[in-house]
């Protein structure tokens, strides 16, 4: 049973995390060159796993795992995020 908890905890927070990075890049950073450079998802991705880190420490359900694969939904969201806005049409 727990099992299917921390399943159901990493997937909804990964998920989460792709989407809402992904429609922030998207909508409001679609302008800033400094979010599309190559680096900008190792960063971001590491940067929300350093965030996750003590936040996943305090919950019993989840683990360290957690936090990484949180980290790099984000970071590939934004670098989704960033080939979707140079398809798009301006």
């Amino acid at each position: 049973m727990e099992t299917l908890i921390w399943l159901a905890a990493t997937g909804a927070a990964s998920l989460f995390g792709y989407f809402q990075t992904r429609r922030f890049i998207r909508s409001r950073l679609r302008f800033v060159d400094a979010a599309h450079a190559p680096a900008t998802p190792l960063i971001v991705g590491a940067a929300a796993t350093l965030i996750a880190a003590p936040i996943v420490w305090l919950l019993p359900v989840v683990g360290g795992v957690t936090a990484l694969l949180f980290g790099t939904s984000v970071g590939v969201g934004a670098l989704h995020g960033s080939r979707d806005t140079k398809r798009l049409p301006r």
